[in-house]
């Protein structure tokens, strides 16, 4: 069954339009679901609805949504004061511009989407937009509407898909300049810069995310089901990390410890060396 559409508008550039369809790219994983339990008798906890005033319990229909604007002060928002507030990114994601991929750093990315052509109108244009965006390697921002917030969004190229990821905006962004940190470039010396590059090639390969799992959870879950079995588990011993005060002596260690794939890292670099040399 292919994946549900969560939002249907358009793509609008210049006088171009594409009617467009927006699904999750991402499939969470099954988690692990717990619940609150009265520890006497391990019943559930139910949480209700109750009137701070009055003291009873109210049902879901007498629910509205308030926006507090001073102490104790709320203004009821409605379903149609959300319809009057309506922009045109509310239908359309509008692209505003195309920059530079390399230009956008990572943390501004959020939540991405798959995106797809609603009509064979727009199956055309959406093949040129999605190939003009590789051959140029930019993206394309705008915003767009979801959950009754306005997001800034960029469209990128993925393999024969166009996604569109929401963006932080930059007032969301906290700077690095806030933070106490270490200036680049200094504070180490050239001998530990190479052996910290020995030891980054002992661990490069290519980028394969099969390779990464959530392991906490699914020690959790083999913990959880040897409870439900009646059997009793006992905790691993964790290793602990060998302190190491001096960064040289680290580095050497660690590299001690991996001699064999620093050996194919070196073949790699001089394989790629006599094809860079031809």
């Amino acid at each position: 069954m292919p994946p549900r559409a969560l939002w249907k508008g358009s793509i609008s550039f210049g006088l171009v339009t594409i009617p467009i369809s927006l699904v999750s790219a991402t499939e969470p994983r099954e988690t692990l679901a717990f619940n609150l339990l009265h520890r006497k008798d391990r019943s559930r906890i139910v949480e209700k609805r109750f009137c701070a005033k009055e003291n009873v319990e109210v049902p879901w229909q007498d629910i509205v949504k308030g926006y507090q604007y001073a102490k104790d002060q709320y203004v009821v928002v409605t379903d149609e004061d959300f319809a009057r507030v309506r922009v045109p990114a509310t239908q359309t994601f509008d692209i505003r511009r195309f920059v530079p991929a390399a230009d956008v750093e990572d943390l501004y990315f959020n939540y991405p989407y798959y995106v797809t052509p609603q009509a064979k109108s727009g199956v055309k244009a959406y093949a040129l937009l999605r190939d003009a965006l590789r051959e140029t390697k930019t993206l394309a921002i705008g915003t767009i509407v979801l959950r009754q917030r306005e997001h800034l969004a960029a469209l990128e190229p993925v393999d024969q898909a166009l996604v569109l990821t929401t963006m932080r905006y930059a007032h969301e962004i906290r700077r690095p300049k806030d933070l106490d940190l270490p200036a680049s470039g200094k504070g180490w010396t050239d001998s530990e810069m190479k052996l910290a590059r020995q030891l980054v090639d002992t661990l490069a390969g290519e980028w394969d995310p099969s390779e990464y799992r959530d392991t906490y959870t699914d020690a959790l879950r083999k913990t959880i089901e040897a409870k439900v079995d009646g059997k009793e588990t006992t905790a691993p011993e964790v290793p602990q990390p060998a302190r190491v005060t001096d960064l040289m002596e680290a580095l050497k260690r660690s590299l001690e410890k991996r001699p064999r794939r620093l050996a194919k890292a070196a073949g790699r670099r001089r394989s790629a060396h006599k094809a860079r040399v031809a």
